[in-house]
């Protein structure tokens, strides 16, 4: 039975990826493409750790949040470019 719920949970979170990528082809402003990458990186977190829930490893937790940590600062980053015009003063 958890399996059926893993696999629904894996197209949820596929076609939230495919939303995501629409948002981003179709976006008009600047803002709503970071936010969409952002729920990407988000997504693909929670991908990551059904994958690793589903084989029953804990490596996957591991490199779910190093990529975690990699996405919050590539979107702080982003956004920093975005009102300052550099991101290293």
């Amino acid at each position: 039975m958890i399996t059926y719920a893993i696999y629904f949970t894996f197209s949820c979170f596929g076609a939230g990826l495919l939303m995501n990528l629409y948002k981003i082809a179709t976006a008009k402003g600047v803002g709503d493409r970071v936010l969409a990458l952002d729920t990407m990186v988000i997504n693909a977190i929670a991908l990551m750790i059904l994958y690793g829930l589903a084989l029953g490893t804990e490596v996957f937790f591991e490199a779910a949040m190093i990529i975690a940590m990699l996405g919050f600062v590539s979107t702080v980053a982003y956004a920093r470019f975005l009102l300052r015009g550099n991101i290293i003063e």
